[in-house]
């Protein structure tokens, strides 16, 4: 059971009332965790600028490599939320999460994201070199703000312990 209690809407203020209906408009849907932020308009706005980043990515990358960097991320900080999360874009899309074989950027991705959730004063040189071979300065900086915003969504749903929104439940590693 979470830490935090989500908000009740029909109690709720009129700015925490005017962030959730933004965000239904937005997305269409309002997981635990999101529902848990709204407590605080501003933090919930801080962690949706994963969607801004994550739109900058995909001029570069494509859905599957930065949700195999964000699996990534999020395997590494053992945070079942965001892992099982990825697992249901990589299922819905026809992937076996089991069975994917990335390819050599997509597995540069993979270290990069695993490195930075593991040490991130501890991300190799060799990452590095290989990342600035391959991308220009801005996408790199929009790469580690994004995996940023991806350890700090672990780190909030692991220390809440935000519940597991029940739609993700059939997408959870066995």
């Amino acid at each position: 059971m979470a830490h935090l209690s989500p908000i009740d809407y029909a109690t709720a203020s009129d700015d925490i009332r005017a962030e959730h209906d933004r965000e239904l408009a937005l997305r269409g849907r309002r997981t635990n965790m999101k529902r848990i932020l709204l407590h605080s308009p501003a933090a919930h706005r801080i962690y949706a600028e994963w969607f801004t980043l994550r739109d900058l990515l995909k001029l570069t990358l494509d859905d599957r490599a930065i949700w195999l960097l964000s699996k990534a991320v999020a395997e590494t900080m053992r945070a079942e939320i965001p892992v099982t999360f990825f697992r249901r874009a990589l299922i819905e899309n026809g992937l076996d999460p089991e069975a994917i074989e990335p390819t050599a950027d997509e597995t540069l991705l993979i270290s990069f994201g695993m490195a930075i959730a593991a040490d991130a004063n501890a991300v190799p040189a060799e990452t590095w070199a290989a990342l600035k071979a391959r991308y220009d300065e801005t996408l790199l900086v929009n790469l580690t703000a994004f995996a940023g915003i991806m350890v700090a969504t672990c780190v909030f749903t692991n220390a809440v312990k935000v519940d597991l929104d029940p739609e993700l439940e059939m997408y959870r590693r066995q």
